[in-house]
């Protein structure tokens, strides 16, 4: 078994560990009424996005979302709150080097010790949720699962979710797809871009995400008969008819949302052997993106 199978498994276990972790962490993490940045790269970014509309739809204050290497952290923001596994990552440093003084500063990490670390007023250290693998799996939904639970939101659906969602067969429509388009709303809008990357960063496979309602202005245009379109929200029905129409396979959510993110992550592992590549060495790709300036 993979590395990466192996990390997509332990989720259970390790979203349990994060929340009985969560009174130590709490302090560090935004509070209710601060405006907040959140910056990331890659998974990182996607998981961002997620927090940020939970954030606002609890009601707990302006927080916006930015890809590190793009950021506008001079909007007058109580808080930086940066996500990265590895707390290497060359973007990421920069923003936090160059942040204004009057933000503090929360990292969300799997290594202590990291140069990110070194940068922040507040370090959450996840060492338990980091990985071996190369593609993020368990880390940014253990962040994620901690995040919702600090936002006073209800976890024990996706508690008992994730165990299914490591455990039922594959869905067969999805392994067999020639291409999948991952679709959400809300917070899961975040989560489809994060599914989405999975597949293209395991099995190097054809998949898109987007916002749910704007799938028919245009994307709709590739759907057809072997493809597949994968809402981790609920479906519109006309959308879902729509869909239909074309003779795509149409999965709606059966688990909560971040449990129908870790069945993606199977299929994206499956998809990988399927077409004889190694998900735990995607090609192209780094555990961090260390750039060097100096050329």
């Amino acid at each position: 078994m993979s590395h990466t199978s192996q990390e997509i498994a332990s989720q259970p276990v390790i979203w349990q560990r994060t929340l009985d972790a969560l009174p130590r962490h709490a302090e560090a993490l935004p509070q209710r009424g601060e405006r907040v940045a959140v910056i990331g790269c890659g998974t990182s970014l996607f998981a961002g996005q997620a927090y940020a509309a939970l954030r606002e739809e609890a009601g707990h204050g302006v927080t916006d979302v930015y890809p590190a290497s793009d950021c506008r952290l001079g909007r007058g923001y109580d808080r930086v709150l940066a996500l990265t596994r590895s707390g290497t990552t060359t973007e990421v440093l920069t923003a936090l080097g160059t942040r204004p003084a009057a933000s503090a500063v929360t990292v969300v990490t799997g290594l202590a010790g990291s140069p990110a670390t070194a940068l922040a007023d507040h370090a959450v250290v996840l060492s338990h949720a980091d990985e071996r693998s190369v593609v993020q799996t368990r880390f940014p939904t253990a962040l994620l699962i901690l995040l919702r639970a600090h936002l006073g939101l209800p976890v024990e659906q996706a508690l008992a979710d994730v165990r299914t969602a490591v455990a039922q067969p594959l869905p067969g429509a999805m392994t067999a797809a020639g291409q999948i388009t991952f679709l959400g709303s809300g917070w899961t809008a975040g989560l489809a871009n994060e599914a989405a990357l999975k597949v293209r960063e395991a099995a190097g496979h054809w998949t898109e995400s987007y916002s749910a309602m704007e799938y028919r202005h245009g994307p709709i245009a590739v759907a057809r008969e072997g493809r597949a379109v994968w809402s981790l929200s609920p479906v519109e029905p006309a959308l879902a008819a729509q869909v239909r129409a074309t003779g795509a396979m149409l999965r709606e959510p059966r688990l909560d949302p971040l449990a129908e993110l870790v069945l993606a992550q199977r299929v994206a592992v499956r998809l990988a052997e399927l077409a004889g590549r190694d998900p735990d060495r995607p090609e192209h790709l780094t555990r961090s993106v260390i750039l060097d300036f100096t050329d």
